[in-house]
């Protein structure tokens, strides 16, 4: 293949599949699959039985071809991911029968001055709580701790401990919740995701037996992407410290503004190269590229039981377009009921 073709192909995303690509999200007690037909959300509700929703996959790319293009593509996703990921766990909550949250007074005096619906506004609350959550623990905190090494250590190394800092900090954090006993559930449910995706790429039916024989470490999976961005975000900050003049990197406000600002395209190159680490031929050099994300794998997944596997099964199938994704005694069930109510009583009968 010529390097225009490479090129062109890179930049389309068109690359050649044995199999159509799926992903998901592991949620309050079940999985979320994503599919070339819809999204299935599947929990185990608290009486053992599976309840599953589908709805439509979002494509935003349809109507704006320029959300498509290289890293561009990767900040539309992340930031849809974020969204969709918080309105699945809120999803996957209800369905599993657990009280959702009463929107607060300002919160419906916000929805009423929007037009909109006070749900939508705590889902849009709940992500930008997230963001800045997320940008405070690990931007904000390794920043201050940078700025306050500046007086002890030579600058060109600032931004190195800065970056270990950040992964640091984020190791710890994926550490300290996975000890959380609902949190060991959903990292649970997240091997259950992973083992089912392995069943279905490598063409063997899906089936528990099948799915329970595959590991829980994939290459694609979101923590890999997070440990990308930690890398990749360490890297750019040095190269940024030497090119960038004093006034910026010795100012405190202006440095952190450079670090906020480039925040959305390391995201956006982190997918590219997540992408193409998974696209990639198991070489010594992907491997190795590899490993740092799977080895942190091993704090946000945990072995799954055969009901999560159950769980996640059921999501892949739906997503994937199956018909009657669920156990044959759901349909026998959902029959017999029809039955029930076309059988006319004793009394309709009189």
């Amino acid at each position: 293949m010529s390097f225009k073709e490479s090129f062109l192909r890179w930049w389309k995303n068109d690359y050649p599949a044995t199999c159509a690509s799926v992903g998901g999200q592991a949620v309050m007690e079940g999985v979320m699959m994503k599919g070339p037909v819809c999204q299935a959300i599947t929990v185990r509700q608290p009486d053992g039985k599976m309840a599953l929703v589908t709805r439509p996959n979002r494509e935003i790319g349809k109507k704006h071809k320029w959300l498509k293009i290289p890293i561009v593509r990767g900040v539309v996703n992340f930031g849809v991911t974020l969204y969709d990921g918080v309105k699945t766990l809120t999803d996957s909550a209800d369905m599993a029968g657990m009280e959702a949250e009463e929107p607060t007074r300002f919160e419906k005096k916000l929805a009423k001055m929007l037009h909109t619906e006070p749900e939508k506004v705590v889902m849009a609350m709940a992500v930008v709580l997230a963001v800045v959550m997320a940008v405070a623990l690990f931007v904000g905190i390794p920043y201050v701790c940078r700025w306050l090494l500046m007086k002890v250590m030579g600058n060109p190394w600032l931004d190195i401990v800065y970056g270990l800092i950040r992964i640091a900090l984020f190791i710890a954090y994926v550490y300290l919740t996975s000890r959380l006993k609902e949190i060991k559930r959903v990292f649970m449910y997240h091997g259950a995701e992973h083992k089912s995706i392995f069943c279905y790429e490598r063409g063997d039916e899906l089936t528990v037996e099948n799915a329970r024989k595959y590991t829980r470490f994939h290459p694609r999976c979101g923590t890999s992407f997070l440990v990308i961005v930690m890398i990749i975000s360490l890297i750019v900050a040095v190269l940024l410290n030497l090119v960038l003049p004093e006034s910026i990197t010795h100012n405190f406000l202006l440095g952190f503004l450079v670090k906020l600002l480039m925040v959305l395209p390391v995201a956006g190159v982190s997918y590219e190269i997540l992408k193409a680490l998974g696209r990639a031929k198991d070489t010594t050099i992907v491997k190795i590229l590899k490993w740092p994300g799977l080895m942190t794998q091993h704090l946000t997944t945990q072995e799954p039981d055969d009901s999560m596997l159950e769980v996640a099964l059921v999501s892949l199938k739906a997503a994937l377009g199956m018909e009657k994704p669920l156990p044959e005694e759901y349909y026998r069930e959902e029959n017999a009921e029809e039955s029930s109510e076309e059988t006319p009583t004793e009394s309709e009968q009189a």
